[in-house]
């Protein structure tokens, strides 16, 4: 594609203009430097001066953070539910009374937090167990990732909400933003403060949003165009594409289906050529329902739904390798492989148990009525996922056509 010379400059001062970055900052980088939000992180360096720490080994993230001490991170949805499903799953295998203060503290965060949204005052007792419980829970927490994070900023998917009010509970910020390779990388950011859990934020200072209908006409709720000096100029040789991309007048067809709040916050609500159609005539939107699942199951990895003209939704799963060696240990299955202990009778009757429980919070022609372990998780080796841990979900279909095939058998 054909960006403007200016694009990458523009998203740094862009970054910049907000006031969200200064050179007192200290980043850590993992996203590949080919990346595009990867150059966006490099552009907002040199407009705002402050240092990078990298390392792009994903599975030393986590424990680098502790390292590193970083006051931002952009990263993918998949990042910040595997720190949470490894948090609670730990908790989890102390039992006892460490659990109970554990629930009690994110319990009293949430009411706090739900209290300061609606303007309301704290009450002293609350306020109290609050700040026991910041010393007590949170601080570890925070520790974790460096005990200097400021905020991370969080992209590639939607990010599920209740993962994010449950760490700012913690007193962590995840900022959404959102934005395509067409736009430069990114083109809707949360402010640190100033932002809506469930949203992207609002678009870029000098740029536009619209949310259109199928007609072209502005409407509540449709696809998203954006138009902006890091929008693209096209696709590189490929005029058609870009007729179909670009309206004559300059907006970017994301297709990416979303509305606008009364701010001006954009809310992303599925990307439209992921959305199917069962043979019944109900719309799904599979990222909806993938967000809901990995939050219910904290040893899940990817959840995959698939169902388009069929009568009933299906769902691929993979469980993540790190936390089932820890259920392996717990369940006396040590020293088991991987594909023995996904293919276990209590692995399969555990999922099954999460599935229920995502089921319940459906809708009728939503729920998942069968569903398959994978022996394996994805991999960027595999080209199942990107670089920035977006799963493809067509090469995850075609690569297990015979096996969803037979979940309708």
């Amino acid at each position: 594609m054909r960006l403007k010379h200016s694009s990458w400059v523009y998203e740094g001062e862009a970054i910049r203009n907000q006031n969200i970055l200064d050179e007192t900052d200290l980043q850590f980088l993992w996203l590949p430097m080919a990346h595009s939000f990867g150059k966006v992180l490099l552009s907002a360096q040199m407009a705002c001066g402050f240092a990078t720490a990298i390392d792009g080994r994903i599975d030393k993230i986590i424990d680098n953070l502790a390292v590193v001490r970083p006051t931002f991170m952009g990263a993918a949805p998949r990042i910040f539910e595997k720190a949470y499903a490894k948090i609670i799953t730990m908790q989890q295998a102390e039992g006892g009374l460490k659990e109970k203060i554990f629930n009690q503290a994110f319990a009293v965060g949430r009411k706090v937090d739900e209290l300061k949204r609606e303007g309301k005052s704290i009450p002293l007792g609350l306020k109290v167990q609050h700040g026991l419980f910041d010393k007590l829970v949170f601080s570890k927490v925070r520790d974790r990732f460096g005990g200097r994070v400021r905020f991370f900023i969080s992209g590639a998917a939607a990010l599920n909400k209740d993962v994010a009010e449950w760490f700012h509970s913690a007193g962590i910020v995840i900022l959404e933003g959102y934005g395509l390779t067409e736009t430069s990388a990114g083109a809707f950011v949360n402010h640190p403060h100033e932002y809506r859990f469930g949203t992207v934020g609002p678009v870029f200072t000098g740029s536009e949003v619209r949310i259109v209908d199928d007609s072209g006409n502005d409407a509540a709720e449709g696809e998203v165009w954006v138009r902006g000096p890091g929008v693209m100029e096209g696709y590189h040789n490929l005029p058609e594409e870009t007729a179909k991309a670009l309206t004559s007048d300059g907006w970017l067809r994301t297709g990416d289906k979303g509305s606008l709040d009364d701010a001006g916050f954009l809310r992303i609500t599925g990307r439209i050529k992921e959305l199917f159609k069962t043979s019944g005539g109900k719309y799904i939107a599979p990222p909806a329902l993938e967000a809901k699942f990995k939050v219910i199951c904290p040893y899940a990895s990817q959840f995959m739904v698939f169902g388009a003209e069929r009568n009933y939704v299906v769902a691929l799963v993979t469980l993540d390798p790190e936390a089932m060696a820890g259920w392996a240990e717990e369940n006396g299955m040590s020293g088991a492989t991987y594909t023995e202990i996904v293919n276990s009778d209590k692995v399969k009757s555990m999922v099954a148990g999460y599935i229920d429980e995502l089921n319940q919070e459906l809708n009728r022609w939503e729920t998942i009525k069968k569903h398959a372990i994978l022996d394996h998780d994805l991999t960027i080796e595999s080209g199942e996922l990107t670089p920035s841990l977006k799963v493809k979900r067509n090469v995850v279909e075609n690569n297990n056509q015979g096996l969803i095939d037979s979940l309708y058998g």
